[in-house]
């Protein structure tokens, strides 16, 4: 579907602020989940505001012409979350990437929503604080980003996820309404908690124009290694027990044989062909006696190998490997592509439940599945490889997709941790949370956007109109 936008000619913005040209639109057709792949919808337009008036100026205007907007920033998703599903604007958010207010004394940064999640922590390194839930890709992605998909990442075990360090916003409706949530006060029991409802709504409720953060001091003690297993069970069994016991660890990371193999070819690195577990202590007194701790309780599993360090350049090491995974997954085989990027998250007591079931049905199915992730909240990120040309191929990886996303609901857990729902995982809304539930969120949908001008087509199957966008999901008679 294609929309007139030449009503943006007549607002107050520069040049430099609007395109239609081709070339500027393509690049925000699709995201890090969706590059190459037929979900891939180019805007109509391109907007770089720079300032919530310039926000508000596109929203009422678009609202009125009934053209859809979609907020677009680093392009770094893994579901679809900032496709232009409907066509339409494409709201390049990087521009409003300035510190706005910073308050060392309160452990607080206001930040716009372009700034990229390592700037932050640069920012306010000198006094020794630091934005603890980064993810992974912290480096290249944003933070008005990680609060549309309420993002998560390796120290989420430890110090929880974004929406636990967001206090407040600054948010533009459909209509151009400008609202602040939440305040500076680290607690607050006044009205709706509408800062928790906008984060991870995927720029379907609201465009956020401005991020109140709260940080934390940076411990003085830090400690990195890994432990080296005989099996994956023994590994799997080992994280689940070290945390129900509450070891207190910043970062616990499965990485399993046969993502090893795909680090090593693609960094050249020589990581032990076994599945592993890399980890991380943080602490300000005390952080010895945890890692004699989780030795003790991976002894009682197996561990072959239990190796810690205080060295920065080892240990930058030992997680680049881990942060490159994604990347070293997709180029593992030139004829092998990764289905979507799986991030189902259980209680800890099923995690390994989880895995073993990932690996089994990899084996029946003669399909290579990978797994990885943020072993700590129970998130196992998994990625299916198929060769996009072998119809039959492509089927068996989607099944089994989908068998892993249901076998997560079923032990209680979700069929996202971290990367939202956006395209990718419309079809398990309403299995997770049950149509009263999802008829809910619809009405919150209508009451603040009943003309659905805020990126249609995402968490639900439909827009407000009937129209649908093609789902993922195995191929006809299932």
């Amino acid at each position: 579907m294609t929309h007139d936008c030449s009503f943006l000619e007549a607002l107050a913005l520069a040049d430099d602020q609007l395109s239609f040209a081709m070339g500027r639109r393509e690049p925000r057709a699709a995201d890090w989940g969706t590059q190459d792949s037929d979900e891939a919808v180019v805007p109509d337009a391109v907007v770089w505001p720079e300032s919530t008036d310039d926000v508000s100026a596109v929203l009422a205007a678009a609202t009125d012409h009934g053209v859809p907007v979609t907020p677009f920033a680093a392009g770094t998703g893994l579901e679809g979350n900032a496709v232009p599903a409907h066509g339409g604007i494409s709201l390049d958010l990087t521009r409003m990437d300035d510190v706005i207010e910073y308050r060392p004394e309160d452990f607080q940064i206001d930040v716009g929503p372009g700034i990229i999640g390592t700037d932050v922590d640069e920012y306010v390194a000198d006094d020794g604080l630091f934005f603890p839930p980064l993810p992974s890709s912290g480096d290249i992605s944003t933070v008005g980003g990680m609060v549309a998909t309420d993002a998560s990442g390796m120290k989420t075990v430890k110090y929880g996820e974004i929406a636990d360090w967001v206090l407040g916003l600054e948010a533009v409706l459909a209509d151009g309404t400008v609202i602040e949530t939440g305040s500076r006060a680290v607690k607050t029991s006044s009205g709706y908690n509408l800062t928790e409802l906008l984060i991870g709504s995927e720029g379907t409720l609201g465009v956020v124009t401005r991020v109140t953060l709260r940080l934390a001091g940076r411990p003085e003690q830090i400690r990195g290694g890994r432990a080296i297993f005989e099996t994956l069970e023994d590994a799997t069994e080992a994280i689940s027990d070290a945390i129900r016991t509450e070891v207190d660890v910043a970062r616990i990371e499965l990485v399993d044989e046969l993502s090893a193999g795909m680090a090593n070819d693609y960094l050249g690195t020589d990581l032990p062909d076994a599945p592993m577990v890399f980890l991380e202590f943080h602490a300000n007194h005390g952080v010895d006696e945890e890692i004699d701790l989780c030795r003790t309780i991976f002894e009682g599993h197996d561990v072959s190998r239990f190796e810690m360090s205080d060295d920065d350049a080892e240990m930058e090491r030992l997680w680049k490997a881990r942060r490159e995974l994604a990347y070293a997954v997709r180029s593992y085989d030139p004829d092998l592509e990764p289905l979507h990027p799986g991030d189902v998250t259980v209680p800890i007591s099923a995690y390994p439940k989880v895995v073993r079931e990932a690996k089994r049905l990899g084996e029946q199915r003669d399909l290579l599945v990978p797994c990885f992730g943020h072993a700590g909240d129970g998130n196992v990120h998994y990625s299916v490889l198929v060769d996009p040309d072998d119809p039959e191929m492509v089927d068996r990886g989607e099944r089994l997709y989908r068998d892993l996303v249901e076998l997560a609901l079923e032990f209680g857990g979700t069929a996202t941790g971290e990367h939202g729902i956006g395209l990718g995982k419309r079809r398990f809304l309403e299995p997770e949370h049950g149509a009263g539930a999802v008829e809910t969120m619809r009405a919150i949908k209508r009451a603040l956007d009943p003309t659905d001008t805020l990126n249609p087509g995402k968490l639900f199957p439909e827009t407000l109109e009937g129209e649908r966008v093609r789902e993922r999901g195995p191929t006809d008679g299932d």
